[in-house]
This record gives C-alpha cells, sequence and structure tokens, in this order.
C-alpha cells in the first residue's frame, strides 16, 4: 500500500460514525466499519496529504467542488455521520482557521463581501427560494408547514415578539428582499425603513414596496446601517435578520453600540442571528466561496456586548432545529431546479452550493451551531408583556 493510501486509511477509518466504502483512484475499495456500507466515497485522484492536514475543511471542500472527490448518498447524511464523530475535525474549525489573517470589515469591504453573496442574481434565489423571497431560518408551527407557510410564521413571530404600535418608527438592519418591513407597514401601520448593501435586494424590494403601495410608508436604502448613526431621528424598534453575521468579530461592539445609539429610550430590538457556543472563526471553506468576511458570535459575546451597552435581555430563544428543517427543504428545492440553475451557473457552482447548504442542515442538525433571536430593550422597558401568551395568539 502507498503512503498515500495509507494516510487516507488512517484519516478515513475513525472518520465516520456509519461504515463506508472508499473507491480509491487507483481502483481499489477498502471499506471502514461493520455491517452494510452506508455511503460510497469515490477518491478521484489523489488529495495531497499535507493540504488535508493543514486545512481538511478548505481541501476537502475544493475537492468535492473539483469531482476529486464524490459521493454515493446523501450529501448532509454524510456530513452528519462525520458530525457525530465528536473527534472528528468538524468540531475543530477553530483551530485550522488561525493561520488565515483575518481582516477587518470596513464599509468597502463590507459592501463588497455582501454583494459577492447576495447579489448572484435575484433569477438564482427565486429557483429555489420561497415566493416571499425570504433567505433566513423559517419557523415550523409543524412538520407539515411548507417552507413558504415557514417563512411567513418567522415574520409574523417576529413582528409579535417587537410588540409593534401603530405610528412607530421601526428600521431592518439587512432587510433582506424586504418582506419584514412590508408587513411591518401593512400589518400594524409602523413607517419602515430597510437597508441593505446588496444592489440586487434593493432592487427586488423596492419593486415590492411599489407593488403593495407602501411609498411613503416604507423606504428601502442602499446602504450599509453604519452610515445612519448619528444621521436620523431615533427608531421605536430595530430588528435584524441573519446580518450580524456578516460584520466581522471586531464589530461587534460597533453594532450593539450603534441599535443603542439608534434606539428611543426604551426602544425595543430584536437580533436573529446564528451563534456559537464558543468563540472562534469560521472554516476557511465557507469564508473563500460563502461568506466572505463571516464571522460567528458565541451567545457570551453577544449578550455581554448588550450589558455594556445597558441594552437590557428579554428574552433569548434557540430555533435551531428550524433552521435545519429550513436548510433541508432549500437544498431539497435546489436539486428538483437543478435544471433551471444549470441554465445560468455552471457544475462546480453548483457542487459548491449543493455543499454548503447540505453542509449547514447537518450542522444545524447534529454539528457545532445554533441560531437565536435575542429581543432587548433600551434601558428597562415596563410596557412589554408579562408573559409569551401574546406571541401564540392569532
Amino acid at each position: 500500500m502507498s503512503l498515500d493510501k495509507m494516510f487516507f486509511e488512517k484519516f478515513l477509518k475513525n472518520l465516520f460514525s456509519d461504515t463506508v466504502k472508499v473507491r480509491y483512484w487507483d481502483g481499489t475499495e477498502e471499506k471502514y466499519g461493520e455491517g452494510q456500507e452506508k455511503f460510497k466515497i469515490y477518491i478521484n485522484k489523489d488529495i495531497p496529504n499535507k493540504d488535508i492536514v493543514r486545512d481538511p475543511f478548505l481541501t476537502l471542500g475544493e475537492a468535492y467542488m473539483d469531482k476529486t472527490l464524490d459521493f454515493d448518498g446523501n450529501v448532509r447524511e454524510i456530513i452528519e455521520s462525520i458530525y457525530k464523530n465528536k473527534e472528528s475535525f468538524l468540531h475543530k474549525a477553530d483551530s485550522f482557521s488561525k493561520i488565515y489573517k483575518v481582516l477587518p470589515n470596513t464599509l468597502k469591504k463590507s459592501k463588497k463581501d455582501v454583494q459577492y453573496h447576495y447579489d448572484l442574481g435575484n433569477d438564482f434565489y427565486s429557483l429555489w427560494l420561497d415566493k416571499t423571497m425570504t433567505y433566513s431560518c423559517a419557523y415550523f408551527k409543524n412538520e407539515n408547514d411548507s417552507i413558504y407557510d415557514a417563512q411567513v410564521n418567522k415574520v409574523n413571530y417576529i413582528l409579535k415578539k417587537l410588540n409593534l404600535k401603530e405610528g412607530q418608527r421601526l428600521l431592518d438592519i439587512g432587510c433582506g428582499w424586504g418582506e419584514l418591513v412590508i408587513e411591518a407597514a401593512k400589518k400594524y401601520g409602523v413607517n419602515a425603513l430597510g437597508v441593505t448593501l446588496s444592489k440586487e435586494q434593493f432592487k427586488k424590494a423596492s419593486e415590492k414596496v411599489r407593488e403593495n403601495n407602501l411609498e411613503g410608508k416604507v423606504e428601502i436604502k442602499l446602504m450599509d446601517y453604519r452610515e445612519l448613526v448619528g444621521k436620523t431621528d431615533k427608531f421605536d424598534r430595530i430588528v435584524s435578520v441573519g446580518m450580524i453575521e456578516h460584520s466581522g468579530r471586531k464589530n461587534l461592539p460597533v453594532y450593539m453600540k450603534d441599535v443603542r445609539d439608534m434606539l428611543k429610550e426604551s426602544g425595543v430590538s430584536l437580533l436573529h442571528c446564528i451563534t456559537a457556543q464558543k468563540e472562534g472563526e469560521a472554516n476557511e471553506w465557507i469564508k473563500k466561496y460563502i461568506f466572505p468576511g463571516g464571522y460567528i458570535p458565541s451567545i457570551r459575546e453577544l449578550v455581554s456586548l448588550m450589558a455594556d451597552n445597558d441594552l437590557h435581555l428579554v428574552d433569548a430563544e434557540s430555533l435551531r432545529l428550524h433552521y435545519y428543517m429550513t436548510l433541508k427543504c432549500w437544498a431539497e428545492n435546489f436539486e428538483n431546479n437543478l435544471d433551471e440553475i444549470k441554465k445560468i451557473k455552471d457544475d462546480r457552482f453548483i457542487r459548491m452550493w449543493r455543499l454548503y447548504l447540505n453542509a449547514c442542515a447537518a450542522s444545524f442538525h447534529y454539528g457545532v451551531v445554533d441560531i437565536h433571536q435575542f429581543l432587548f430593550t433600551k434601558g428597562l422597558n415596563n410596557e412589554l408583556p408579562m408573559t409569551r401568551d401574546y406571541l401564540y395568539k392569532d
């Protein structure tokens, strides 16, 4: 047996929680584990050992994109099989990320990073998102909810948590395609401002405002929220869904201070974001190909920063399994619309996004990330309901 195959045998032997069969580049096959294999893995070309040792996330991710590595079986379930092994590299992303330099998220870099991901084209996202074009964790009241139902649930759930009143001013930081601010204006009569750095989102959200005849009630701006600080009247409510993960670790204190400065006294803010149990950088494959500049904050980082800014935590709720189900739906929609996606994206891009959607679903199901909604107030607020009953009434 060659030294390269000896390395792979050692690497793969204890990697999975299920039995796998591996077909190597020379046509030989090996089974790792007992009983019937659940997955089959193809290593079509030798992958340099030193690259795997240096960074298995980046090396194996690129190998799949380039068809050097391939699978028979459900990609998500294969990754879950690795996550179930607590000693696997999937639980040690930060130790590999330390070899890379983290650049500060300036206004210019933030704009570039966000546009890299969100300006892939509304035509692309519309093929596998639901018709609301909501690209964040949904809320499943029951397992039979469609992804559309669950996204409508999520928006309504957030709006209820904010306890909106007619005439209030609402800011949505990273407003996406505008569904939340539009619903807030329609259902609660608030005056809403949504800001995004994505040209494609700005274009579509602005169209939706006009279609709903909400000019004068809802405004969409193509800008960094940091450009608003000190230049606008204060808001009664501030919401942010899936934005802070793009800010970078060094800008977390900036975000909390800016929210404090833009909120009225006793104002309410909801932060909906992916969270980590402990501090650490995301893996380099995700940062290089999917979310440049991304950082997943720990729960204690966020709560500590709230305290530093006299922001009082009222409620914190984990939606981890909701995001697993959301990503599972997106991955299925992606595969079901592959013929249309192939008309606008090449094979390497498709494999990259298949891996991204399924790896994220696996990570929320059995892995290292969570997602929380934090509800907090500037100073004390004695007007919010004392129980959660209001959240579950139609």
